[in-house]
């Protein structure tokens, strides 16, 4: 029997699942398994705190605050400080039309050579078009953290993106 709070919980995913799993896979710079793991864990926690969730003045603020809270929290796992490096790495996947999707791959790239907080704020900030307050409040830092972490990751994205094909026009406005 589903009550009231269900219903709620079940539509609000049905409406903005796609949009975590887009905001998780740039956060985790493409990574698909642990973007899905990321947004699992963050619909946990907000039906857990969903009466908190629909009071809240700013729920999209919330939920992208939640969303960064999951991946710090699964940066901090002991086995993710345990993982092996290896020299060659495994088959590329093709996209669907056959080839591989190297614009995606390089930007994904470029972004996995960013830190996790200056990867945040790049994709807040210029993915998302949030402001400076909104990212702030998201990542939970002043803004003063906020646009000197944007500028040292487009300085560093620039360096990265500069030693590719990939203009930097066409990725961040």
């Amino acid at each position: 029997m589903k009550t009231e709070r269900d219903e709620q919980f079940h539509s609000f995913v049905l409406s903005h699942r796609a949009q975590l799993v887009r905001t998780a896979t740039l956060l985790t710079a493409g990574d698909q398994h642990l973007a899905e793991d990321l947004v699992q864990s963050t619909l946990t926690k907000l039906y857990v705190a969903w009466p908190a969730f629909r009071r809240a003045d700013n729920p999209e603020g919330y939920l992208r605050r939640t969303l960064v809270n999951a991946l710090t929290d699964e940066r901090r796992r002991w086995w993710r400080r345990h993982e092996r490096s290896v020299a060659e790495l495994p088959d590329r996947p093709q996209s669907e039309t056959g080839g591989t999707d190297d614009g995606n791959d390089g930007i994904r790239a470029a972004l996995r050579e960013l830190p996790p907080r200056m990867r945040a704020a790049l994709v807040f900030r210029y993915f998302y078009d949030l402001g400076v307050a909104d990212t702030a409040d998201a990542l939970g830092c002043s803004e003063g953290t906020v646009k000197s972490q944007t500028a040292k990751a487009l300085e560093r994205l620039r360096d990265v993106l500069a030693q590719t094909d990939i203009p930097l026009t066409g990725v961040i406005r």
